[in-house]
């Protein structure tokens, strides 16, 4: 110890008024070897507290004496049902110039407010935190119901299971896969993770390359209808949670448009990824995930809260903080750091080349290009331009017109935009805050492609469509404030 300084470093407690929730909270502080002073003016209750050994007196809360009583303590709890001597004890401790710190139990809403406004730094209102009490229990009551059924599909499954994903699939999508498919191996079940699409974007090639995981596009073999059970994992987004098939297992973040008939069905929309459910089963499991699952998974609630900027819930990060020790950071970080294509960087450079600005709104085209997936990336990037809080970049792939589109702005829902502009035109995909729409360019324009129409076709569709996604936007006019 430094010369001149003496004392313990350990903060000291008070707890005035000594019901049922002061005792407890007394004996819990005491049994840690805290220094718990207990002040309460039932002369009984000091005494029979006295006989436990705990550090009692009496002292009535609702008297200035009490500032005085508690000069020497660093962390005060009162605790007493009488909220009104709650308040007395509070205001006096604070007239007397007390700093403390303050824990004071409350009864209502408008108890917790007089309490704050009289210097009280948490107010705790027991009735609130009995209900975050059994709503966290339910939670668990229900995620362990839900586990029961899981597995008990799971033992009955005589067959392979197909495990499908979104079209095309994303980061969460993949993750969300690989763990359903690594539980139902612990379960002695053997899984494919199937799709449809493309896994185009270069994130999620190093994603799937990097981590070793096996998918099976939608025409490779085994068929389909040769499974014996079908999941549906992160898949409401494709548009196809409605398919033609019987689904055993649904589990998304995303409620379906129509209920779907399955024996399993786990939806929860106040997750920001599936990948997080998905974690949740392998703790209710107790299945310690391998570094290829837990880096799946992690990346997955990485990709889908935009690195938790994004709609991050508290669970979202239990689940990051649970498999961060198993999870292979220099994989993630080689992941997040792909290598660009040519391509893609033609079609960056075409995007930012060719920008058009309303407001915060920004609207490229690439023109004639051979992988769509650029056009997302290039999306993704132009959304970070100083003052742009909504982009689209359109382009030609295979006579298909294809627009990207991502958006920042809490006040706009771009998968609702891309339906408002392009309804019953095409294929749309998309959410809050990203979308992609697939038109065939005949139907779009009721012209056919050719070499010497290439560059007119290019010029009446991008016009097409730039002021169809402007017009959905609700942007008026046709001036431009950059390129």
């Amino acid at each position: 110890m430094s010369p001149g300084v003496t004392g313990s470093s350990r903060s000291t407690y008070a707890i005035l008024g000594c019901g049922s929730v002061g005792h407890a909270v007394a004996e819990d502080l005491a049994e840690a070897d805290n220094d718990v002073l207990i002040l309460d003016k039932d002369a009984d209750r000091v005494e029979a507290l006295r006989d436990q050994d705990l550090n009692a007196t009496v002292q009535d809360i609702s008297e200035p004496s009490v500032a005085e009583a508690v000069a020497d303590r660093d962390i005060l709890l009162v605790l007493a049902s009488d909220i009104e001597a709650n308040k007395a004890a509070v205001a006096a401790i604070r007239e007397a110039g007390g700093d403390q710190y303050i824990v004071v139990r409350a009864s209502d809403p408008v108890s917790q407010d007089e309490l704050s406004e009289l210097g009280a730094d948490i107010v705790v209102n027991p009735s609130e935190v009995i209900a975050d009490s059994a709503l966290r229990s339910l939670e668990s009551g229900e995620l362990q119901y839900k586990a029961r059924q899981l597995a008990d599909i799971l033992e009955s499954t005589e067959g392979r299971l197909a495990i499908l994903t979104q079209d095309s699939p994303d980061p969460d999508s993949i993750a969300s896969a690989t763990a359903l498919q690594a539980i139902a191996a612990e379960f002695g079940v053997e899984a494919d993770i199937r799709y449809e699409g493309d896994i185009g974007h270069q994130e999620n090639r190093a994603f799937v390359n990097l981590l070793g995981i096996e998918l099976l596009a939608s025409d490779d073999e085994p068929a389909i209808e040769e499974y014996d059970r079908i999941a549906l994992v992160d898949n409401v987004q494709s548009g196809s949670d409605d398919p033609a098939f019987e689904i055993d297992i649904l589990i998304d973040h995303y409620e379906p448009d129509e209920e779907v008939d399955a024996p399993f069905v786990d939806v929860r929309t106040n997750l920001s990824s599936t990948s997080t459910i998905l974690t949740k089963y392998l703790q209710e499991f107790d299945l310690g995930p391998s570094e290829t699952v837990a880096t799946a998974l992690l990346y997955g609630i990485r990709a889908e809260t935009l690195d938790f900027k994004r709609d991050t819930t508290p669970a979202d990060l239990t689940a990051a903080a649970y498999l961060h020790p198993f999870a292979n950071h220099d994989t993630l970080e080689q992941v997040e750091s792909p290598s660009m294509s040519p391509e893609t960087l033609d079609v960056l450079a075409e995007a930012i080349q060719s920008r058009e600005v309303q407001g915060s709104h920004l609207f490229s085209t690439a023109g004639f290009i051979r992988d769509r997936d650029a056009l997302e990336q290039a999306a993704q990037y132009l959304l970070d331009l100083e003052g742009i809080t909504t982009s689209a970049v359109f382009g030609i792939v295979d006579e298909k017109i294809i627009v990207a589109a991502r958006s920042k702005d809490i006040r706009i829902d771009i998968g609702s935009v891309l339906e408002g502009a392009f309804e019953n035109s095409g294929d749309i995909i998309g959410h809050s805050t990203q979308g992609s729409v697939e038109v065939p360019l005949g139907i779009f324009t009721g012209i056919e492609a050719s070499e010497d129409n290439r560059e007119t076709l290019l010029e009446l569709t991008e016009e097409a469509v730039r002021k169809k996604l402007f017009a959905a936007l609700g942007v008026e006019g046709s001036d431009t404030n950059g390129s």
